[in-house]
């Protein structure tokens, strides 16, 4: 059966993970209804519009805080930075610390399918929220919210930034070191709520592979093998 309302516990649990409370609860109902439960129920409306508001109120804010926290980074590094926590892996692992996958509200396939576990809706669903939270208290509010939640998920980044688009450093090397650009293929098995893939990538002679959660995931660390393998281009 399809609730109508998320389960009381579940939002108490919610609220105390965002460390916020609500003075228009609906907000955050709002923000929990997936488009799954909102066509078995014929609600007016699921959380995507939310999520389209909290993806941009995530992006300013971590945006400002990067550029005033980290004020020796360039421009480069400070996208790197932004991408490594605004990302729908890292929002996942941020909605599963806040408790968010119990207080969802899911159609009957899409929670029978693992949809609580699931990294794109969780990650949809805390943006949602924070576009709740904006439209609940503002843009004070929910900068310090966001703050909160993910300054120390960007410290815990900034040593790594420079292995975060693998990809395209391995694109540049290889056209430095005149190579045909990197080509790669991708596979994947297991059910539809949990696929591994698996990428194989060429460059020129190299051939390496990664696996992951998702394509993307994969053909990085697919790309991070191969740069451990390529050497490095001189210049002159």
């Amino acid at each position: 059966m399809v609730e109508f309302h998320p389960d009381p516990e579940a939002l108490t649990r919610l609220a105390v993970g965002f460390d916020h409370e609500f003075a228009d609860p609906t907000l955050l109902v709002r923000a929990l209804q997936h488009r799954s439960w909102q066509a078995e129920v014929e609600a007016p409306e699921s959380n995507e519009r939310l999520e389209f508001l909290g993806d941009a109120v995530l992006g300013w804010i971590v945006a400002d805080i990067a550029f005033t926290t980290f004020g020796d980074l360039p421009e480069g590094r400070l996208t790197d930075l932004r991408k490594s926590v605004v990302n729908a892996k890292a929002l996942a692992s941020l909605a599963r610390q806040v408790n968010l996958g119990p207080a969802l509200l899911l159609g009957r396939g899409e929670d029978t399918a693992g949809g609580r576990t699931k990294t794109s809706i969780l990650s949809d669903a805390f943006e949602a929220v924070i576009g709740a939270i904006y439209l609940d208290a503002g843009p004070t509010v929910a900068y310090e919210k966001v703050k909160q939640l993910l300054l120390p998920a960007m410290h815990r980044a900034l040593p790594n930034i420079d292995k975060l688009d693998a990809k395209t450093v391995l694109q540049e090397r290889a056209a430095r070191l005149g190579l045909q650009a990197p080509r790669y293929v991708v596979d994947s098995e297991g059910p539809d709520h949990a696929k591994t893939f698996t990428a194989r990538v060429i460059v020129g002679k190299v051939e390496a592979v990664g696996t992951g959660p998702s394509k993307k995931n994969a053909e990085q660390v697919a790309a991070e093998g191969a740069l451990g393998r390529l050497p490095e281009p001189t210049d002159g």
